[in-house]
């Protein structure tokens, strides 16, 4: 097959084309700036329904691997600006692929629609704008496909691992935080996680399978206190985490949310009703059991000062 990959300069873009290639597939990539291996530079936010059916021509699916920031702070309203990262690019991209044919789609999405469906009763996507748009995301990209054009949406949790001098976005402040000599502070609750070599060779069996199907995937479940010590441990300063009382997190993040209300901003992610989501148990079952020692210590290990964190284009 020959597959575009949108975001193909990033993290788990990266990891998609080497995947695609080493399984026999030929690969188009498309990113916001220049890089090594990027065949176009197009940026999505404000791409033409006729720019990107030039691009996708002769192709048979293609990959959505871009991303937005769910915690920057914005002023209100929030949503507008949310839909024109994360939603209208994809329902832009899947228009032009089903009018050019394409066969099979793949979008990056959030692991926080699979908690969604599951758990309706946090009102997610009443409360936090990005989950909102997430859900908006995979409703209107399958629409704008249309019933010949199957769409998978990957549930991505936290996903370890590099990719040249690409990192994950969240990993430099556990980095410092993991070398440093502060203790390692908890709460209770957890989260599934993965790597992005896991998330590519997951994306391409979507492909090779033609899956139109929401794929929550997950290497391991873990603790966010066990977490942290196996980020501690990669970085060389390996410590017991210590448990971060319930009340101590609820009030720091309702405080942290009145900030952003005096300010008229919100964040992708309202932190006023995050404690809700931070201290449950953000598991999903089943989780593969692939390692991820290796994708950890890889996401952590030392490396010169030099080296730069990049966000798939």
């Amino acid at each position: 097959m020959r597959i575009l990959v949108v975001g193909g300069s990033g993290l788990i873009g990266a990891h998609v084309v080497d995947v695609l290639r080493e399984r026999g597939h030929e690969v188009t990539t498309v990113a916001r700036s220049a890089q090594p291996g990027v065949d176009h530079l197009l940026d999505m936010e404000v791409a033409s329904a006729d720019e990107l059916r030039k691009m996708l021509i002769g192709h048979d699916g293609v990959v959505y691997a871009a991303r937005t920031d769910e915690q920057r702070a914005l002023r209100k309203p929030i949503h507008p600006q949310f839909r024109r990262d994360i939603v209208e690019p994809v329902v832009r991209l899947f228009a032009a692929a089903r009018e050019e044919g394409l066969t099979r789609g793949v979008v990056m999405g959030s692991y926080y629609t699979y908690w969604d469906r599951l758990h309706p009763e946090l009102r997610l996507t009443e409360r936090h704008t990005y989950i909102r748009c997430r859900v908006e995301q995979a409703l209107e990209a399958r629409e704008a496909a249309g019933p010949g054009l199957p769409v998978a949406v990957l549930e991505l949790p936290f996903v370890f691992g590099r990719a040249g001098d690409r990192l994950p976005n969240w990993a430099p402040a556990l980095d410092g935080w993991a070398r440093s000599r502060s203790p390692l502070l908890a709460p209770t609750g957890g989260t599934a996680v993965t790597s992005a070599r896991a998330v590519a060779e997951v994306a391409a069996d979507a492909l090779e399978q033609g899956s139109g199907e929401d794929i929550p995937v997950a290497d391991e479940n873990l603790r966010w206190g066990e977490m942290l010590e196996r980020i501690a441990t990669a970085a060389g300063r390996p410590r017991k985490a210590r448990r971060l009382p319930a009340a101590v997190v609820r009030t720091a993040l309702k405080l942290g949310g009145g900030l952003q209300a005096l300010g008229r901003k919100e964040s992708g992610v309202n932190p006023s009703h995050l404690a809700d989501v931070l201290l449950a148990d953000l598991f999903i079952e089943p989780a593969s059991g692939r390692p991820l020692d290796a994708a950890i210590r890889e996401t952590f290990e030392e490396r010169p000062a030099s080296a730069a964190t990049s966000s798939p284009g």
